[in-house]
């Protein structure tokens, strides 16, 4: 198949967002009401998708696997349907929200974008929804929405509506959960000297330093570790709950005392951390450069969304054969789930719900777990016998940890608006070594919101 390559266009268009007014295609965006005011069949759905004729999907393509299984797959199951598959492998999933933002500053309306379906949550997410650039509410419209729980009274939807604190409103519909896990390497670290806690770590590697870095934010798998340390060296000693609030809700100075003890942790981390041969301290662009490092024994314990990643990690050569799951850090895993989302321009948006759809049945999401180790988006407690015997032989093992360990210890996510202020602020206090004050570096962060 061939490979298409997005590039984002400059955000500098954003200039000229105020005069130019982005068009629409009529047709595209009469279906768009038609659908979600509910006057459209599924058939009519399926008719006009193949009509449409293909569906370009954005996702983050660091996976070959999962490369794989798009290719061999879901590819083939959108030809039964008369759609060509377009997949674009993206190294960041924000070069497929600058891509929408960039061709509607240009005047790209309803029907006119590039990007049919983008894999995404978090601040992605909250970036496309708060400029109200998304499709609207598709979801629980799906046929293949019976897999989901929507009942907001039961607190294990929580998930389908919420997504880093940010409602959904059905804008977007579960393709995957996942747990961030620490692996460790047992050629390296028995047992009993395994971390468990943030002061732990560091005294690990106040005895091996050197041997342990984590991903750069904001690259997600780097974001979450800082998120998880803001959270253990919280002040008021409540965890994760203030940073559920969006940052409207917490003033700056509020937010410099609650990260304040986290990013002096962070700080005083940074001198035990991994160094290049020029002796600087490096953090990886990403989950798979510090795979590398960690399959080759530079160190010891690596970090990343993967609640199987040990076991299918191990498997494919990207970890080595002595790695395994631990738990880290104690009651602090953050788990989340992740999405698939349709932008308000989508040139195909027919295509684009089919392929959504198709993504959210038992089928697929059996399919991805056996072949990729990427866990359900769907909720198990809504499908019937054949389903969950189905997704529990198609699970992949755990190595080192048990699935009751990893839900005893699991974390929610911090509010997308909070995180971006965090991230804002990681990169001039140690990505930078501004020597400015966490007070100054906070509301310089909130001050550039938006902007």
């Amino acid at each position: 198949m061939r490979r298409v390559y997005i590039f984002a266009l400059s955000l500098g268009l954003g200039l000229v967002a105020s005069v130019v007014s982005p068009a629409a295609d009529e047709p595209a965006e009469r279906f768009r009401q038609d659908f979600l005011a509910g006057k459209l069949t599924w058939q009519d759905v399926l008719e006009r998708a193949r009509d449409e004729g293909r569906v370009t999907f954005l996702y983050w393509g660091g996976n070959d696997v999962l490369n794989v299984w798009i290719e061999s797959a879901a590819g083939p199951a959108m030809e039964a349907l008369g759609i060509t598959l377009q997949p674009n492998r993206l190294t960041s999933t924000q070069n497929a929200v600058d891509l929408v933002l960039s061709e509607t500053a240009a005047g790209k309306g309803i029907g006119q974008g590039s990007a049919d379906v983008i894999w995404l949550n978090g601040d992605n997410f909250y970036t496309l929804a708060h400029r109200d650039l998304l499709f609207g509410a598709f979801a629980e419209r799906l046929p293949n929405s019976k897999n989901f729980d929507w009942n907001p009274d039961d607190p294990r939807s929580h998930a389908n509506h919420w997504d880093f604190g940010i409602e959904i409103g059905g804008r977007e519909i579960a393709w995957s959960s996942e747990q961030y896990v620490c692996a460790v390497n047992r050629q390296y670290v028995p047992p009993g000297a395994t971390p468990s806690s943030f002061d732990e770590l560091r005294s690990y590697l106040e005895r091996n330093p050197g041997k342990f870095t984590y991903v750069r934010p904001p690259d997600g798998a780097g974001s979450t570790f800082v998120q998880a340390a803001l959270y253990a060296f919280n002040p008021d000693g409540n965890g994760a709950a203030p940073f559920q609030k969006p940052a409207d809700a917490v003033n700056a100075a509020e937010l410099a005392r609650l990260i304040g003890p986290g990013m002096a942790y962070l700080k005083s981390l940074e001198p035990y951390l991994f160094t290049d041969p020029d002796g600087k301290h490096r953090y990886p662009a990403d989950s798979k450069a510090a795979d590398v490092l960690f399959r080759n024994g530079d160190i010891h314990f690596t970090c990343q969304f993967g609640t199987y990643a040990a076991a299918t990690k191990v498997a494919t050569g990207h970890y080595p054969d002595t790695a395994e799951a631990m738990i880290f850090p104690r009651g602090l895993m953050i788990k989340n789930k992740n999405f698939l989302a349709i932008p308000s321009n989508a040139a195909n948006p027919a295509a684009a719900l089919v392929l959504a759809n198709y993504m959210s049945s038992v089928e697929a999401q059996v399919g991805k777990l056996g072949f990729v180790g990427y866990p359900t988006g769907i909720d198990h407690w809504m499908l019937d016998k054949t389903g969950l015997e189905a997704i529990e032989k198609a699970a992949p093992p755990h190595l080192g940890v048990t699935q009751e360990q990893l839900d005893a210890n699991a974390a929610p996510e911090t509010n997308a608006s909070l995180l971006e202020i965090i991230n804002a602020v990681w990169r001039e206090h140690i990505g930078n070594a501004s020597d400015r004050s966490i007070d100054d570096l906070v509301s310089d962060a909130y001050a550039k919101r938006g902007k």
